[in-house]
C-alpha cells in the first residue's frame, strides 16, 4: 500500500503540476491535489478499494471544470474590453462630426454611456458631461485671470509703494501737504464761508447719510487743494449723531485736526440773514453771478427719492434768500432731475469764485444729464428747429437711418 500511496504521489507532481502551470490555471485547484493525496496517505486501509478510483474521477472532473471557467474568463475580457474599444470609436466620430462630445471621458462615463437605453439618451449624457467640461474649463480660466490680476495689483502696490519710500516723493508729498494746510488756515481766517447745512438726518435712511459723507469728503478734499479755498462751515452739526459716526469712520483721528469750522449753531446764528443765500434746485430765483459778499448755503443732503421743496420750505421758514444755478439757462437739459451732488457744487462754486465763468463751471455737470451748451434762451430755441437738432447729438444718423426705412416702407405701399 505505501508504495502505491508513494506511486500516486510522483503522479501528481509530475503530471498534473506541470500541466496546470502551463494552462495558467488557478493556484487554488493545488490544495485540492495536496488535499487528494494526503487523504490517501493517511489511509489506514491495506486494500485498495473501488472508492479510490471514483475520488480520481471526480478530481478530474473538477480539474476539467477549472480550466472551462479559466477559459470563458480569458474569452468574457477580451470582449468587454473591444465594446469599450468601439464605445470609444463611436465617440470619435461624433467629436469629428460636430457633435458636442467632452474631450476626455472616464470608464466609468464610458460604461454609463453604453448602459443607454437609447440613441438620444446617450446624445443627452454626452451633452451634459461636455457641458460639465465645458463649466469646469470657465472656471479654471477665471481662477487664473483672477490670479493674474491679484498678482498684477501686487506688483502695482509694490511698485507704489517703492516710490512712496523714496526720499524725493516723500518731501513733495509732505510740502504740498504743508503748503495745503497753509492754505486752509488763511482761508478760517480770510477767505470766503461756505455753509453745509447739515439738519437733514432725519430727512434721509442711514445709507444715504453715509452717501452724504462721502460727498463732504469729497468736497472738503477739493477745497483743500484749490488755489483759494471756502472756509467751510457744518451748521446745526450734534454730536453722536449718523453724521459724525460717519465722518469719524472716515477721518478717525484727524477729524479733530480738520481745519473746518464745525459747531451744533445756526447758520442764521452765525452769520447775519442779509448776507445768506440758500442754493437749493427748487428756487424760482435763478443765480446770475458769483457774489463774493454773500454767503452760500448748500443742503447737505443725497435724496434717492428726490424729495422735492425739503431744503427750500426750510429757507423760507428762516426767512432767507434763495437761488438755484442757471442749468436752462447755459444747458440744454437731458432728462433727470437738476439736483447735483455736494461734490459737484463745491466744484462749480470754487470755478465760478476763480473764473467767473459759466461754462466752465457748469463743465462739472454730468453730461449725461445734458445735450449740448446754449448761447440762447431756451423759449428762443423751442421756436425753431435748432433745439431738435441739439437733442439729438449723437443719435442724429440713427433717427435718419429710421426715417429712411420708414419713408421707404411708406413708398412701397403708396405703390401698391
Amino acid at each position: 500500500m505505501q508504495s502505491a500511496n508513494m506511486l500516486l504521489k510522483k503522479v501528481v507532481r509530475s503530471s498534473v503540476l506541470p500541466f496546470a502551470a502551463q494552462h495558467g490555471m488557478k493556484k487554488d485547484l493545488f490544495p485540492l491535489s495536496r488535499t487528494l493525496s494526503l487523504s490517501l496517505c493517511l489511509k489506514q486501509d491495506n486494500s485498495c478499494t473501488p472508492s479510490e478510483k471514483t475520488d480520481l474521477d471526480a478530481w478530474k472532473k473538477v480539474m476539467k471544470s477549472g480550466l472551462q471557467e479559466e477559459v470563458s474568463e480569458t474569452v468574457s475580457e477580451p470582449q468587454e474590453f473591444s465594446s469599450l474599444a468601439a464605445a470609444r470609436e463611436t465617440l470619435e466620430m461624433w467629436r469629428l462630426a460636430g457633435r458636442s462630445v467632452p474631450e476626455k471621458v472616464s470608464e466609468e462615463q464610458l460604461k454609463a454611456f453604453m448602459e443607454c437605453p437609447s440613441k438620444s439618451a446617450k446624445k443627452k449624457y454626452l451633452r451634459f458631461l461636455y457641458l460639465k467640461e465645458l463649466h469646469k474649463k470657465n472656471d479654471r480660466r477665471k481662477m487664473e485671470e483672477k490670479r493674474e490680476r491679484r498678482l498684477e495689483a501686487q506688483e502695482q502696490t509694490s511698485k507704489t509703494e517703492e516710490t512712496n519710500k523714496s526720499p524725493f516723493a516723500c518731501l513733495w508729498a509732505s510740502t504740498m501737504d504743508k503748503a495745503y494746510n497753509w492754505r486752509a488756515a488763511q482761508s478760517m481766517i480770510f477767505g470766503q464761508p461756505l455753509v453745509f447745512d447739515m439738519s437733514f438726518e432725519n430727512e434721509m435712511s442711514v445709507r444715504e447719510v453715509a452717501n452724504t459723507v462721502k460727498q463732504l469728503v469729497l468736497s472738503e478734499s477739493c477745497n483743500r487743494r484749490s488755489v483759494d479755498p471756502f472756509h467751510i462751515h457744518f451748521c446745526n452739526f450734534k454730536d453722536n449723531s449718523l453724521y459724525h459716526t460717519e465722518f469719524l469712520k472716515h477721518y478717525r483721528e484727524a477729524w479733530g485736526k480738520l481745519l473746518i469750522t464745525v459747531t451744533d449753531q445756526c447758520y442764521t446764528e452765525v452769520f447775519p440773514k442779509d448776507k445768506l443765500i440758500y442754493l437749493t434746485a427748487d428756487s424760482p430765483r435763478v443765480m446770475k453771478s458769483f457774489d463774493h459778499d454773500k454767503i452760500y448755503i448748500v443742503g447737505s443732503m443725497v435724496d434717492k427719492s428726490i424729495k422735492t421743496g425739503v431744503s427750500l420750505a426750510r429757507a423760507k421758514r428762516l426767512g432767507l434768500e434763495t437761488a438755484a444755478l442757471p442749468l436752462e439757462k447755459y444747458l440744454l437739459w437731458n432728462t433727470g432731475a437738476k439736483n447735483l451732488t455736494l461734490d459737484q457744487m463745491m466744484r462749480i462754486l470754487l470755478t465760478l469764485k476763480d473764473t467767473d465763468d459759466w461754462k466752465k463751471a457748469l463743465e462739472f455737470v454730468p453730461k449725461r444729464k445734458y445735450c449740448g451748451f446754449v448761447n440762447k434762451p431756451i423759449s428762443e430755441l423751442k421756436k425753431t428747429d435748432l433745439i431738435n437738432i441739439l437733442k439729438l447729438g449723437k443719435r442724429q444718423q440713427e433717427v435718419q437711418k429710421g426715417f429712411a426705412k420708414n419713408y421707404s416702407k411708406k413708398y412701397k405701399l403708396n405703390q401698391k
